[in-house]
C-alpha cells in the first residue's frame, strides 16, 4: 500500500457519523489526512487516534431555533457554536444570542459540553438596537460587563462582534455600559472609538514575515475535536499577512500553511497542496483551483478540506459561494459529502451544530 492511499484509508476511518448539509444546515468535518511523506510522530499519531477515535450519529436535543454564537472551547480559542435556544416573547435572537455569552447566563445548559461563555458571569444587556441605515447594533450592557480579566478583553470584543454580525443586516457593534458609550475598553483600554466589524479579527495569530503595524487581516477555518473525541468541528482563526495581496489567495495560503503549534487545531489541507489560480466569476462566485498529486483522478477528497475551503473563501469574499477544482477533476465530491464542489457552493447558515 502506498503511503497516500494508507492516509487515505486513515481519513476514510476517521470520518464522524454526521449528515453534511451545505445549505443552512450542520456543517461537521472529517478528520483530513496530511500530505507528508514522513510525518512528524505526533502528527501521525493524531490521525491514528481519529482513526480510532469514537464516532456519533446523536444529534442532541434541539430545543428551539437555531442561533449562532461564539464560544470559548477548552483551548481558550473562539468557535461558531449553533445552539438551539427556546424563543423568548421579551426578546429577539440577536439578544438571546448576546445574553448566550454570558458565563454561568440564562442559556448556560444549551451550551455543549467544552464550551463556555466568556462575557463576566452577571453581565445582562440591558439595552438593544440596530440602525438600519448604517447597519450597526448598539448595545448596552450592565456595570457587571466592566468586571472581567484583562486576558480576556479582546477575546469579549470579538466574541460579541462575531456574534452579533452574523444577524443579518448587522455589519459594526458599538458598545455602551450603563448608559454610556465605551471609547475605550476599562481594562487593557482597547480604543472603541468606531464601530467594531469583523476586520477586527478573531483568535489574532501574525504570519511569518507580517508585521503588526503594517498588514491585513485574513480569516481561515481550520478543525478540532471536541475535549470527548467525538465531534469535529471548525475555529476561524485571523491572521496577519504582509499587505498587497489578494485576500483569498493568502487565505488560502495560510490554510495550507496549517495551525500554528500548541493551539489544539488540525491541518486541513495537505502540506503538498498548491494554489493554481483564484478568479472571481461575474455572478460573484469564486472558483478556486488547487492542485495536488496525492489525489489521484476522481478521488474523493476529504470533507474537511473542502468544507475549510468553503468556509474561508467565504469569509474573504463577502459570503460569495465557492467552486472548487482539485487537478482538474469534472466532479469534486467529498468522502461522505457528496454534494458536487464543482458548482457553486454556499457557506452554510449555521455550522458546528454540536449535541449536548
Amino acid at each position: 500500500m502506498t503511503k497516500a492511499k494508507k492516509i487515505r484509508g486513515i481519513s476514510v476511518a476517521g470520518l464522524l457519523a454526521v449528515p453534511v448539509l451545505l445549505s443552512g444546515c450542520s456543517l461537521f468535518g472529517s478528520q483530513s489526512s496530511m500530505d507528508i511523506d514522513k510525518p512528524p510522530v505526533d502528527i501521525e499519531q493524531q490521525m491514528l487516534n481519529m482513526a480510532n477515535g469514537p464516532a456519533s450519529t446523536n444529534n442532541g436535543e434541539q430545543t428551539g431555533p437555531k442561533t449562532t454564537v461564539y464560544l470559548a472551547n477548552d483551548k481558550g480559542l473562539l468557535a461558531p457554536v449553533s445552539l438551539g435556544i427556546p424563543e423568548a416573547k421579551d426578546q429577539d435572537g440577536l439578544k438571546q444570542a448576546l445574553t448566550a455569552l454570558v458565563s454561568g447566563g440564562a442559556y448556560s445548559k444549551y451550551v455543549p459540553k467544552g464550551f463556555a461563555g466568556i462575557l463576566p458571569k452577571g453581565t445582562e444587556i440591558t439595552q438593544l438596537s440596530v440602525d438600519k441605515e448604517q447597519k450597526t447594533a448598539v448595545v448596552e450592557f450592565n456595570g457587571a460587563f466592566n468586571q472581567y480579566n484583562p486576558q480576556d478583553e479582546r477575546k469579549i470584543l470579538e466574541a460579541v462582534v462575531w456574534t452579533a454580525t452574523g444577524f443579518p443586516g448587522v455589519q459594526k457593534v458599538e458598545l455602551w455600559v450603563e448608559g454610556q458609550r465605551l471609547t475605550e475598553m476599562p481594562q487593557n483600554k482597547t480604543p472603541l472609538n468606531q464601530p467594531l466589524t469583523r476586520s477586527f479579527g478573531i483568535n489574532l495569530q501574525k504570519s511569518d514575515g507580517a508585521s503588526l503595524t503594517n498588514s491585513t487581516p485574513v480569516t481561515v477555518y481550520f478543525s478540532t475535536i471536541t475535549p470527548d473525541g467525538t465531534y469535529s468541528y471548525y475555529v476561524p482563526v485571523t491572521r496577519l499577512v504582509q499587505p498587497g495581496q489578494d485576500k483569498v489567495s493568502a487565505a488560502l495560503h495560510e490554510l495550507i500553511a496549517g495551525p500554528q503549534q500548541n493551539d489544539g487545531l488540525e491541518m486541513v489541507m495537505t502540506q503538498g497542496t498548491s494554489v493554481d489560480s483564484v478568479k472571481t466569476e461575474k455572478d460573484g462566485t469564486v472558483t478556486v483551483s488547487l492542485k495536488d498529486d496525492m489525489f489521484e483522478k476522481e478521488d474523493p477528497i476529504p470533507d474537511e478540506l473542502l468544507q475549510s475551503v468553503v468556509l474561508t473563501v467565504s469569509e474573504n469574499a463577502n459570503n460569495a459561494k465557492v467552486k472548487i477544482d482539485m487537478n482538474g477533476q469534472t466532479r469534486i465530491t467529498g468522502i461522505s459529502d457528496t454534494r458536487d464542489y464543482s458548482k457553486p457552493v454556499s457557506k452554510p447558515e449555521y455550522i458546528n451544530e454540536i449535541p449536548l
